[in-house]
């Protein structure tokens, strides 16, 4: 009768057949198939991902621990002021001159882009061009802010929305200034 050769115990566990080795080929074959010859920081993306999670976790502890009810919907106007502050405020962090300090260190400047905005690139070194693409794009941008609203409306409702309203104000004076503009550049022709 034949026996299966035993495995010799002191013989070296190659990486692949652990199961961290195994996750790990996975991964790297998952991310040279998706980038399809492109550099795409799937990694940084997950780390982004995870981080967000915490994000919203420790938000979602901070209310349960102070213990109001959540609301059974929300209000149609806190909806729509929180989608308006969420706009202006990305916009801000994410476009405004004044901001550019803040994403310095994850971009560099291109060139202008419309009134008191910027056109910057993420940096394509490591995590910094998760940390770029998430500085430089209000659409990403407006996850986290959408998320820090509702949370403050959840604990601090009197004074999120006195600051949403600051910043539905803003865009509003935002609107304003570009119609009148293009206002003035129709009348005067330039």
């Amino acid at each position: 009768m034949n026996k299966a050769p035993t495995a010799d115990p002191a013989a070296p566990v190659s990486e692949d057949h652990l199961p961290a080795g195994r996750l790990h080929g996975l991964l790297r074959r998952t991310r040279r198939e998706y980038a399809a010859g492109h550099d795409r920081p799937l990694g940084g993306y997950l780390a982004a991902m995870a981080g967000f999670a915490g994000y919203t976790a420790a938000w979602a502890t901070a209310v349960r621990l102070r213990g109001r009810p959540l609301p059974d919907r929300p209000e149609p106007w806190d909806v729509a002021l929180t989608s308006i502050a969420t706009f202006r405020l990305s916009r801000l962090l994410t476009k405004a001159s004044v901001t550019s300090p803040l994403r310095a260190p994850f971009t560099r400047y291109v060139a202008p882009q419309g009134p008191a905005e910027l056109h910057e690139e993420a940096k394509p070194e490591g995590g910094r061009h998760t940390a770029g693409e998430l500085a430089t794009c209000p659409f990403c941008m407006s996850v986290w802010v959408a998320s820090t609203l509702t949370a403050g409306q959840l604990l601090w409702p009197r004074a999120t929305r006195t600051a949403m309203g600051a910043l539905a104000a803003l865009a509003g004076a935002d609107a304003l200034q570009l119609a009148y503009g293009r206002l003035i550049d129709k009348t005067t022709g330039d």
